[in-house]
């Protein structure tokens, strides 16, 4: 072992995997307590406002699977690339369900949604280590979280199964373990230097573009709260 050195994987599990778990938990509650978040986990918003959010997800989740598909031969993503997470023909069901089978007729992105899949358009062309942060950000968000927003629309609208598909992951029985596994590829990507800390950056920007979409949302779907007289 050469002087200063630190066992195989160490250094990269600190800058990567971990310098990005960090990020995530930093602007986690961010995310909770943006007004959309805070009032449709509340069970404050109607049956609407869920579906508004599925509507948004499409968008996002087509861009991240087309983007998945091109570079699956990528050192860097293809290790991640994995079917079970797949989400764009359950949230496509979804629709169908909570729209009726025109539902693409009238999808249309707010602008932080176009903003959002133009980001995930643009690191997949020009820099895919930074796909790989939103990735993990959306993926590994929707095996966490995301269970939370399938028990709640099971609770306050009825959707137990269609309408909900998004947020069941019929191939991936222990989400956490498969977290855990997640981490531990990315801890072996060919990844040094300063690009690490770059990538962690990127998750915090991607969970910016996501609260910037839960604005766009809450301008249709969340009350403003009553001036002072």
């Amino acid at each position: 072992m050469e002087p200063n050195s630190v066992p195989k994987g160490t250094e990269r599990s600190a800058l990567l995997s971990g310098l990005m778990r960090v990020a995530m938990r930093a602007e986690h509650d961010k995310t909770r307590q943006s007004p959309f978040m805070d009032d449709l986990l509340g069970g404050r918003l109607e049956a609407e406002a869920f579906t508004a959010l599925s509507r948004q997800l499409w968008f996002v989740y087509r861009e991240l699977e087309a983007a998945a598909q091109s570079l699956s031969d990528h050192p860097l993503v293809g290790p991640l690339v994995d079917p079970g997470l797949s989400r764009v023909a359950a949230l496509e069901r979804d629709l169908a369900h909570l729209d009726g089978p025109q539902w693409r007729r009238t999808l249309v992105p707010v602008p932080a949604t176009r903003v959002y899949c133009a980001r995930i358009a643009e690191v997949t062309r020009s820099w895919p280590a930074g796909y790989v942060a939103h990735h993990y950000t959306r993926y590994m968000g929707d095996l966490a979280g995301g269970q939370i927003v399938r028990n709640l629309a099971a609770t306050a609208w009825g959707h137990t199964h269609e309408g909900a598909l998004f947020y069941h992951f019929d191939h991936i029985p222990d989400p956490r373990a498969y977290r855990r596994r997640y981490r531990a590829v990315l801890d072996e990507l060919p990844v040094a230097g300063d690009e690490p800390p770059r990538i962690a950056r990127e998750v915090t920007h991607a969970f910016h573009l996501n609260n910037a979409m839960f604005v766009d949302l809450a301008a249709d779907h969340v009350r403003a709260e009553p001036a002072d007289r």
